[in-house]
């Protein structure tokens, strides 16, 4: 399925910009060799359902932004999850619980857990890509 579309599963702290969510899933994309593949979605906890960052990147990318309960997402196995991440929002993986989640029954993920690189401060955004698992 060279040309399904993405999913993109993001994880974010409180106050991220736009910008650097915008960043990061065009690096991940770019590094993943899937950029040219349309997005079907932003994912993520139902805890940033409302973070701004989130919220604007999804409408500027043209995509809806959906969200999962954090039980769904902690259900979900993922090869990076977090204890500091299970500690702030209740589950191991947003972003890579979240594509996957957002792909659909069988969803591969094509690129796990990436960080963002904000010059002079740490990340504030993490995001992963999934696509549709092939119906056979």
């Amino acid at each position: 399925m060279s040309g399904a579309p993405v999913v993109v599963g993001v994880g974010a702290g409180r106050g991220v910009p736009v910008s650097e969510v915008l960043e990061l899933i065009a690096a991940a994309r770019a590094a993943a060799g899937c950029a040219h593949r349309p997005l079907a979605a932003l994912a993520t906890v139902a805890a940033k359902a409302d973070e701004p960052g989130l919220v604007g990147a999804a409408r500027r990318l043209g995509v809806p932004l959906w969200s999962y309960p954090a039980g769904a997402l902690a259900a979900v196995g993922v090869p990076a999850p977090s204890g500091a991440v299970a500690a702030a929002v209740g589950t191991p993986s947003v972003a890579e619980a979240a594509a996957l989640l957002a792909a659909g029954p069988g969803g591969q993920l094509l690129a796990g857990k990436r960080k963002s690189a904000p010059r002079g401060r740490p990340a504030r955004a993490t995001c992963a890509l999934a696509v549709p698992g092939s119906n056979g």
